[in-house]
């Protein structure tokens, strides 16, 4: 047979004693002051977009607009801002962006949004849109009618540049076959 549990007596006086105390626990809780209410941050100045620089104007001039067909079937547009001059809008997915164009060293067009978030690069054969905060590429292999126009441009450009070596070497031959020389005396 089990012995009894000698600690039983402390156990049950523990609890008398803490149910005893439940009410003037409660009774201190209820006579502390309320928590002071959250403070609201400050207001965030009005924001502000600065007038275009020349430079600017002339990026504006240089940006392929429109509509864009992306990777994986996504599409992104490209319009100028009819709030601010020589800015474009940029939308993709449920974000829209108001960039800034600036012309880089290299000749692509980077739209630079005025909030510091995102930036699209555009070169003439494609266009990418990233998420500079994230690091990320939110959409890329993105073209417009002209892109697809410049890109067409320079492959008949480059077969045409291929064919003329070939073109000279089936010539030289054609004059070889008839027994034309030139000979200089």
């Amino acid at each position: 047979m089990p012995k009894p549990f000698r600690c039983a007596p402390i156990v049950a006086a523990l609890f008398a004693s803490t149910l005893a105390a439940a009410p003037a626990l409660a009774a201190d809780r209820i006579k502390q002051p309320a928590k002071p209410a959250a403070k609201t941050a400050p207001a965030k100045p009005a924001f502000t977009v600065a007038d275009a620089s020349p430079d600017q104007v002339k990026a504006a001039e240089l940006v392929f607009y429109g509509s864009y067909d992306c990777e994986f079937n996504q599409n992104v547009s490209v319009v100028q801002s009819t709030k601010y001059p020589a800015y474009a809008d940029v939308k993709f997915g449920n974000g829209t962006w108001l960039m800034k164009p600036v012309l880089s060293s290299t000749g692509a067009i980077r739209l630079e949004d005025v909030r510091g978030q995102t930036l699209m690069v555009q070169i003439a054969a494609k266009s990418m849109l990233l998420d500079v905060k994230a690091g990320k590429r939110l959409v890329d292999d993105c073209i417009c009618p002209k892109q697809r126009e410049l890109v067409a441009e320079a492959k008949s450009g480059k077969a045409a540049a291929e064919a003329a070596p070939l073109k000279a070497v089936v010539e030289a031959g054609t004059a070889a076959g008839t027994g034309t020389t030139s000979s200089t005396k």
